[in-house]
């Protein structure tokens, strides 16, 4: 009877101390991402949600590369060395926008590109070209296509993008994925408006979002990704080596008072 009062508190003190690391635990099931309702075979076909088709604005940088089946046109525009090509040369040989919506050529003048997507931009930049030289084919890239992947994610950072789309969930990707801490059911897309700046919370696991507006990424698009509830203390601040080790010393403990 002596001893029942110390063993006690020992015992419940130890199994409290057990109990907080499990609760810091994350449910992995919950970092899943469009996850389906069971375990049973699942399928559903869902529409794809239409591109934002992004309208270049003054400022942006175009990379335009001309193409011609006439052998003295492509002669006159065979200005790239493929062994250059990365994405300094290409920033630096980008014509600008200018702040009326132009992009100008010393041999041609200038086209009105502002307001246009990507495509309707080739077709402009080729009519303006077709005036001066024979069986042109243009091709448009935006260099300035870049995003900001914030938050609980393997790796945070600023991307550039060299292809003409990309989905919130192919950029996820590109930033290694949403750590264990991070909450796949609150993302945070910071998107530039007409007016500013337009704020959406996501959630990542509804698979609606393969339908909806922010399923394909724009330039500029800021995403963050909250940090779950169940990141504690003890996971945050302590190495998980230490954190075993307390685990074992803990039993330890239960076993010698028994």
């Amino acid at each position: 009877m002596k001893n029942f009062f110390p063993r006690s508190i020992i015992k419940v003190f130890s199994l409290l101390i057990i109990a907080g690391l499990a609760s810091s635990c994350v449910n992995l099931k919950k970092v899943e991402l469009i996850q389906k309702k069971s375990h049973s075979d699942y399928s559903q076909e869902i529409v794809n949600a239409q591109t934002n088709a992004y309208k270049i604005n003054s400022g942006d940088h175009l990379y335009i590369k001309i193409y011609s089946s006439d052998a003295e046109t492509s002669r006159y525009f065979q200005t790239d060395f493929p062994e250059l090509m990365n994405s300094s040369y290409i920033y630096l040989n980008s014509y600008k926008v200018d702040s009326e919506g132009y992009v100008s050529y010393s041999f041609t003048g200038k086209t009105l590109v502002k307001g246009l997507s990507i495509e309707e931009a080739q077709s402009a930049i080729t009519e303006t070209l077709g005036q001066f030289f024979k069986d042109v084919k243009v091709q448009v890239k935006l260099v300035n296509f870049n995003i900001s992947i914030l938050g609980e994610v393997n790796n945070p950072g600023t991307y550039n993008i060299d292809r003409d789309q990309v989905t919130i969930l192919q950029a996820l990707g590109m930033a290694g994925g949403i750590t264990d801490f991070g909450k796949a059911t609150q993302v945070t897309l910071v998107r530039k408006s007409a007016n500013g700046n337009k704020v959406s919370h996501i959630d990542l696991t509804d698979n609606g979002l393969l339908s909806s507006e922010y399923f394909f990424l724009l330039p500029d698009d800021v995403i963050y990704v909250a940090p779950r509830g169940s990141k504690s203390f003890v996971f945050e601040k302590m190495p998980y080596g230490m954190v075993f080790g307390i685990l074992s010393l803990v039993v330890s403990i239960i076993a010698v008072t028994d």
